[in-house]
């Protein structure tokens, strides 16, 4: 009896055969999901090194202009513009305005190239007199656009306190940071890229109608 209970349990070899391969697909699947849990924290850890690696490019290359108004006499004041980060970045265009108004009183044309770690300096003491007016006492602010890696940017307003009495600059001295870095230009449509391409790669004198349109997108930009 005991034999034939033995007998009764027994699983036929054809079906031990029929089930491997039922057992090969779990195995199989179980290893896959193992597989694809690997391959997803794999891709996690490289994209956050993408990103490790893009904003350290970024912080190494990004564009950094730093803009000081100095006074030399009292008829004369210079600007300096300092290229802070490694990148090499073309300056298009100062601007000079009071902080009491949101229009800027004065705009440099230009086409100077600036190497990173280098300065530029100016002297703009008749374009500070001509927005500031023969009395004034108060803020003055800079902005610098620029081109870098073939983008625009435009700085924020670095500010300065200034003195002015019958036409005399008495004091100009630096104020504040800015608050926020250099920014890109966004531009609208294949027409302002033009101009702004043109701008770039013009003569030192360019006609009268090409210069308006310029400092109509310019000022438009600010």
């Amino acid at each position: 009896m005991h034999m034939q209970l033995v007998n009764s349990y027994r699983i036929p070899f054809t079906t031990l055969i029929s089930y491997i391969p039922v057992i090969a697909t779990v195995v199989t699947c179980f290893f896959s999901v193992i597989l694809a849990r690997a391959t997803l924290r794999y891709v996690e850890a490289t994209d956050k090194g993408l990103a490790l690696a893009r904003e350290e490019f970024e912080r190494e290359w990004s564009p950094d202009i730093h803009i000081k108004m100095e006074r030399v006499s009292a008829s004369e004041a210079k600007i300096i513009v300092t290229n802070l980060a490694k990148t090499s970045v073309l300056l298009q265009l100062l601007q000079l305005r009071k902080l009491s108004h949101a229009v800027p009183f004065e705009r440099f044309r230009l086409n100077d190239p600036l190497v990173g770690g280098m300065t530029w300096a100016q002297e703009m003491g008749k374009r500070i007199l001509a927005c500031t007016g023969e009395e004034f006492e108060g803020p003055i602010a800079a902005s610098m656009t620029f081109y870098a890696a073939g983008r625009m940017y435009r700085t924020d307003w670095f500010r300065a306190q200034i003195t002015v009495r019958d036409g005399r600059i008495t004091t100009l001295e630096p104020s504040t940071m800015p608050a926020r870095r250099v920014r890109q230009i966004e531009r609208d449509g294949p027409e302002r890229r033009r101009e702004f391409a043109q701008d770039v790669s013009a003569d030192a004198a360019p006609d009268e109608s090409g210069a308006k349109s310029d400092e109509s997108a310019f000022a438009a930009e600010a």
